[in-house]
């Protein structure tokens, strides 16, 4: 399998340095010589298609992007890190202007809404050179944190971002990051499931969700999980585990809500999400038989956030009687959500990840079903709150 790269110089201006006795004539009116301190920046082309998965060569052209972040909290000393209050997680460069991707709560501590920032914040880079960054913003709802470092005298190789929409169970991923800080280690495996649902660092999920058997453990978080064309399609995120280890049951942030994360904080240092204000369930063929439900696919409502969104445009949860079915409770009655803006719904984790995706403030066409017929209502979408006022979306 072979790869193309781009080699990119960039020089950096730096201050003129005077330099005496080093022209042909000796003399001493040679004007004083600019030193240039280089910035390198890879540009990674893509492995070429269609030769399999190589993960030798994964691992050749894409652990030169991928880096170890370490979080102070307490203690300025990177000696002890556990004494000192901080951690070790994974990274990977985004762009040659020193940009780095990397999870959240890697560079944060607290909780939601008192989530703060580590006091600092180093970078090491695969060739060992570690530099301090700032952290220039940070999305708990997602997991997604965006760092910047200074590229003067740094080899840098971005990793090029794919997308997640089109991810199926079984291919093949690679993950590479510093678990258990053993820096610059690869696991391979595969795509186990998508559209997994996991927790944040506040009470909303992140929908879509990859799910992958690839060993990750502790210090793989905010490292990247590539595919056979060397794309992130994932940040790797937490593990499934019941000894503390990685057992086969890991989950990464899809790339598609990562690259809205970073965008806006890059734009903007934060990150806002649309609301519609919903606890919905999934139907499935029992279910709609038992309480005669128009569609056999989509997000039933069950309950509507008092004055949010989807109360103002009048959608209707179910009502106040509860009857419980295959040992869940359901409110009967309410309006089944089954398109956005066109979007098929056929459960409650496509209705949050196509709100998610989306911005407060927007007008979009829910198609909803009610009493056996379909309507088309106009919702203007809310702000996502810090703390989830219902099981909502």
């Amino acid at each position: 399998m072979s790869r193309r790269a781009l080699v990119v110089l960039v020089a950096l201006a730096a201050a003129p340095a005077a330099v005496a006795g080093c022209g042909f004539g000796g003399g001493g009116d040679e004007p004083a010589r600019e030193s240039r301190t280089t910035t390198r920046v890879e540009v990674i082309r893509g492995l070429d298609k269609g030769d399999g998965f190589d993960p030798q060569a994964i691992y050749k052209e894409e652990a030169p992007g991928v880096v170890t972040v370490v979080s102070l909290f307490g203690s300025e000393s990177l000696t002890d890190l556990q004494d000192s209050g901080g951690g070790v997680g994974s990274g990977f460069v985004l762009s040659g202007e020193g940009e780095i991707a990397t999870n959240a709560h890697v560079v944060t501590t607290g909780e939601v809404p008192n989530l703060r920032a580590a006091r600092k914040v180093f970078v090491e880079f695969a060739d060992g050179n570690q530099v301090e960054a700032d952290v220039r913003g940070y999305d708990p709802d997602a997991d997604v944190a965006l760092l910047k470092v200074d590229p003067e005298g740094l080899t840098l190789r971005p990793l090029p971002l794919g997308h997640s929409d089109s991810v199926e169970v079984g291919t093949p991923v690679a993950a590479i990051g510093s678990p258990f800080s053993e820096r610059q280690s690869l696991s391979v495996g595969v795509v186990s499931a998508v559209d997994r649902t996991i927790t944040g660092l506040t009470a909303f999920q992140i929908s879509g969700a990859i799910q992958t058997d690839a060993a990750i453990n502790p210090g793989n978080s905010g490292g990247p999980l590539v595919d056979a064309d060397g794309e992130v399609i994932g940040i790797n995120q937490q593990i499934k585990t019941n000894s503390g280890g990685g057992e086969g049951v890991g989950f990464a942030v899809p790339v598609d809500v990562a690259r809205r994360s970073l965008e806006q904080l890059r734009a903007k240092g934060e990150v806002s999400y649309a609301f519609l204000g919903v606890e919905t369930v999934p139907i499935y063929p029992q279910l709609r038989e038992r309480f005669d439900l128009p569609v056999g696919k989509g997000a039933w409502l069950q309950v509507v956030t008092e004055d949010g969104p989807a109360d103002a445009a009048g959608l209707r949860g179910g009502s106040d009687e509860e009857t419980t079915f295959q040992v869940r409770t359901y409110h009967p009655g309410g309006d089944v959500i089954t398109a956005i803006d066109g979007r098929p719904v056929e459960d409650p984790d496509d209705l949050s990840r196509l709100v998610a995706l989306l911005d407060p403030g927007s007008t979009v066409t829910v198609e909803a079903w009610r009493d056996g017929e379909r309507h088309d209502v106009r919702v203007e979408l809310g702000e996502r709150p810090l703390q989830r006022p219902t099981d909502s979306g």
